[in-house]
């Protein structure tokens, strides 16, 4: 009798058939929200519903087709997860749409989520192992390095708001490199650490219960640090200073696992901080605005008033604890609603249950981002992973923080869902890469999948 040969194991059907249920109700969310805008405003389903949400699912199944050819092992909730945001994101932009808020066009959107879905796909097909990355560990470093200063190039950069963070591409319109470099210098950060994490975990001399490092190994963070308020002097980027630097300092505590490191991190940014708001006007004014918002003076101020902030708290407490409805509050009030204060706009109308209920959509997708972390098998990927996911949480508290005025506003967008393409492509990216090393992790060794399909192959 013949020895019966292998066969290849089929693909995990019943997770990738979850997956599908879970995109179809995401999707059915955010038309019955977008059915509860149109009713509230005319009583009556929006004339461009069906076009809506037609496009919306055509986009996540096409994304979905692609995720479960090339990266079937990975983590079934990620993709559902980041359709449901996108989804509300979509959902509030046309509602500010149809308040009549500047710049508001959810047909814009869809068009900018068209092309993340296009970059998530592209990246899954073209990037099959994460890990040769790691071979571009400087050459990413370099990139990062010459996205983040080109707004400061005369012929290239752009200011808008009083930040030069702005590049001008004819065609195009405006994109925001800090969001492709944030990409860029986190595979730096994880490549360089992994070469170096043995030094950095060195302990000197020891204050009290903590383990300080050795003042020669210091290097890495100071010029991180530098590079961090270079960006807030130069651009006059809050956000994208603290995201660097707080992303960094977090990776390095993963790779080392010492507090000290974060300990020196918290000093080094928060002294950096004061000394800038001592010394340039546009910092100062930030602290400002945090430590009293509410004076007369701060809120009649033309530029770099607190206009913008009292108006985004004065929305969250209207929508109170239910929210005033989809379609019923006033986010037209809110300044910069599209982008900056969507959060707030969206409080307004959805209250603080709606909000726990979108932090908690986060806080899951964030969560799937660090089981990934700890599931990778080697030192690069466990890195990889971590740094995308932190540095989504860390910008979700960023803006959250900043439109609650629990720390100064920084100016960054909420993730997903603010209109604009440069985030928006940058964080389909992250998700992507997210999505690759998910399947690397979670697919069994070659020799567990020979074995399941012997068995298999016996079973018949």
């Amino acid at each position: 009798m013949s020895t019966p040969s292998a066969e290849p194991v089929p693909l995990p059907a019943k997770r990738r058939l979850a997956q599908l249920a879970m995109l179809a109700f995401a999707v059915a969310i955010v038309m019955l929200a977008y059915a509860n805008v149109g009713l509230a405003l005319d009583n009556q389903i929006p004339a461009g519903m069906l076009t809506y949400g037609l496009g919306l699912g055509g986009l996540m199944l096409a994304a979905y087709l692609v995720l479960a050819k090339f990266a079937p092992w990975a983590d079934p909730l990620i993709l559902p997860l980041v359709t449901l945001i996108n989804g509300l994101g979509l959902v509030m932009i046309y509602r500010l749409e149809q308040a009549g808020a500047f710049g508001a066009s959810a047909t814009t959107q869809l068009l900018w989520t068209a092309v993340g879905v296009v970059m998530f796909s592209v990246t899954l097909i073209v990037l099959r192992d994460h890990r040769a990355l790691q071979r571009l560990t400087y050459t990413a470093g370099a990139a990062g390095l010459a996205l983040l200063v080109s707004p400061l190039l005369p012929f290239l950069g752009q200011e808008v708001n009083g930040a030069r963070i702005w590049i001008g591409i004819p065609g195009l319109g405006q994109l925001q490199p800090a969001e492709f470099a944030k990409l860029a210098l986190i595979v730096f950060f994880a490549g360089y650490l992994v070469a170096k994490r043995d030094v950095l975990a060195l302990a000197g001399r020891r204050l009290l219960f903590i383990d300080l490092p050795r003042a020669r190994d210091l290097g890495p963070v100071l010029i991180t640090w530098g590079l961090s308020l270079g960006v807030l002097i130069l651009q006059k980027d809050l956000g994208s200073s603290l995201l660097i630097f707080g992303t960094f300092i977090a990776m390095l505590y993963i790779a080392t696992q010492r507090t000290s490191w974060v300990l020196i991190g918290i000093l080094l940014f928060v002294g950096g901080a004061v000394l800038a708001g001592l010394v340039f006007d546009h910092v100062a004014a930030r602290f400002e605005v945090f430590l009293d918002p509410e004076n007369p003076e701060l809120y009649e101020r033309e530029l770099g008033g607190s206009y913008q902030l009292m108006q985004g708290l004065f929305s969250l407490a209207a929508g109170g604890i239910l929210g005033t409805g989809l379609g019923q509050g006033h986010p037209k009030e809110i300044p910069l609603a599209i982008s900056d204060f969507i959060f707030s706009a969206t409080g307004e109308e959805l209250g603080l249950t709606g909000l726990m209920a979108l932090l908690m959509v986060y806080a899951l997708l964030v969560e799937r981002g660090l089981r990934t972390s700890i599931a990778a098998r080697e030192p690069f990927s466990k890195l990889l992973a971590g740094g995308l996911s932190f540095i989504l949480a860390w910008q979700v508290f960023i803006i959250v923080g900043g439109v609650t005025n629990l720390i100064p506003l920084t100016g960054l967008v909420t993730p997903f869902m603010s209109q604009g393409g440069s985030a928006l492509l940058a964080n389909w990216i992250l998700i992507a890469l997210l999505v690759r090393m998910s399947d690397t992790a979670r697919k069994p060794p070659p020799q567990a999948i020979q074995d399941e399909g012997m068995t298999q192959v016996f079973q018949r």
